[in-house]
């Protein structure tokens, strides 16, 4: 980077590329869902076979995103963000030029492995900052990138249909390419070209460990997805790429994931099954609760859209809101009890509820979706090993896309024959029983109350290390 900076404060430089990297899978996320019948009429495909786009996505995100974060850990963050914004712009070329569902679902799986590195990437940086400067808590910037993710995704879908409506369905893959342009040229210009923080040898890449997790995870998550019979022999090779894996990983010297340094971190652990399960409880209301909406209340389309627009806002005014604030366990129990709360409503939800009522749920699960992103953020920021931050980042981001991926292969069981009220019911209780399960580990968690009191002497002696280092 150049010129110079305070020794003291963030650098602000470094707010341009982290901010534009992390608007990339949110928008991606979500423009999808307006794009899915448009595609689906154009190819001559069905409804079944469009969702591999959806998917397709989330299965590359939760498989890159640990892969590509411990990558980061290795080679620094510069040459990871700025490959992955290239391929995120291969991706829009080509969804441009695409002639078939195959090829638009390779499209979008190379779009959720660009994606890949921009969360790693901020969290990477974020810690050299706070050496460098000796202020241990960024809540300012971990605010700003949960607000920015927030943001993004509620734009997804009317950016979305203004593009199809313009210049159709395939400019919605289009607009990846003049954002993976701004990606490169800023992140060319500003991310930092240090390879990583501080000195020490470099920590060495462990490829047969991430093959075998990747196999295993593909593996299981296509026989979850599918949900046929048939598929029973990957099952098999799923058990044993995971029993591979955990061979390999307890043996090698710099595994791919240090699963004895993982299970040693309990508190870190916990954040991770919170964050699988909170996902899992959000996604079954943004997968479910839309399509009963329309097919169980009557709402045509477009109504159904409207009423999810609150439950984004209010996220993003409650994360805002509460950002600074340190207490990490207080936003866990209030966002996994109002939860708790809508998943109870969901059980008991009748055709005839009034649309002032859904206004008032929409309005609820804002609550819980700004206050929970956060807190595992901060929580995961303070929790993990300093020099697996950025792959600790890419295994909470798999342990959100994983979440994703069980509500929506929940979602297609429990509404195959349609999206019916009693269906509606029987998705509450399965939200309900995940959002009980992330509640009890939230109190339960006496030592969430101490997450953030990061001692100052401890960081004040890094950053004289490193300044120690470069100074001449």
């Amino acid at each position: 980077m150049k010129g110079s900076m305070s020794r003291t404060a963030f650098d602000r430089r470094l707010v341009a590329p982290m901010v534009l990297g992390s608007m990339l899978n949110p928008v991606n996320s979500s423009i999808i869902a307006v794009s899915l019948v448009p595609i689906g009429r154009a190819l001559d495909v069905s409804p079944t076979r469009t969702a591999w786009l959806v998917s397709g996505l989330y299965l590359a995100t939760a498989v890159g995103q640990p892969v590509v974060g411990r990558l980061v850990d290795v080679l620094g963050p510069r040459r990871l963000y700025l490959a992955g914004s290239a391929l995120v712009g291969l991706a829009g070329l080509l969804g441009l030029v695409a002639q078939d569902l195959g090829t638009l679902v390779a499209a979008r799986v190379l779009l959720g492995i660009g994606t890949c590195a921009s969360y790693p990437s901020s969290m990477y940086l974020i810690r050299s900052e706070a050496l460098r400067t000796g202020r241990a808590s960024p809540a300012g910037i971990l605010t700003l990138l949960s607000v920015t993710n927030q943001t993004f995704a509620v734009l997804g879908p009317p950016v979305g249909g203004l593009l199809i409506g313009v210049a159709g369905w395939r400019s919605t893959f289009a607009v990846n390419i003049p954002l993976s342009l701004a990606c490169l040229g800023v992140g060319a210009w500003l991310l930092p070209r240090h390879d990583r923080i501080g000195g020490g040898p470099r920590p060495r890449f462990d490829p047969l460990g991430a093959a075998l997790f990747g196999v295993f995870l593909v593996c299981a998550m296509l026989v979850l997805l599918e949900r046929d019979v048939g598929l029973w022999p990957l099952l098999v090779v799923a058990a044993v790429a995971g029993v591979a894996f955990v061979y390999v990983e307890l043996r090698v010297a710099e595994p791919f994931i240090d699963l004895r340094l993982l299970l040693g971190n309990a508190p870190l652990v916990a954040t991770y099954a919170r964050n699988l399960l909170t996902a899992t409880v959000t996604y079954l209301f943004l997968f479910g609760y839309t399509q009963w909406l329309q097919e169980g209340r009557g709402l045509d389309p477009g109504q159904a859209g409207l009423l999810i627009i609150p439950t984004f806002l209010v996220a993003i005014a409650v994360a805002a809101a509460t950002g600074r604030r340190q207490s990490v366990r207080g936003k866990l129990i209030v966002g996994s009890a109002v939860q708790v709360t809508i998943c109870s409503a969901l059980v008991v939800i009748g055709e005839d509820v009034p649309v002032i009522a859904l206004v008032v749920i929409a309005v609820l699960v804002g609550v819980p979706q700004g206050l929970l992103n956060l807190a595992n953020q901060n929580a995961l920021y303070h929790q993990a090993e300093p020099d697996r931050l950025a792959s600790s980042a890419g295994l909470q981001s798999m342990s959100m896309y994983l979440g994703a991926l069980v509500a929506a292969a929940t979602v297609g069981a429990v509404l195959d024959d349609g999206a019916t009220t009693s269906g509606m019911h029987i998705l509450g209780l399965c939200a309900l029983v995940f959002a009980g399960l992330a509640l009890v580990l939230a109190v339960a968690d006496r030592g969430l109350g101490r997450v953030g009191e990061v001692h100052r002497g401890e960081a004040v002696a890094a950053a004289v290390v490193v300044r120690s280092k470069s100074d001449p």
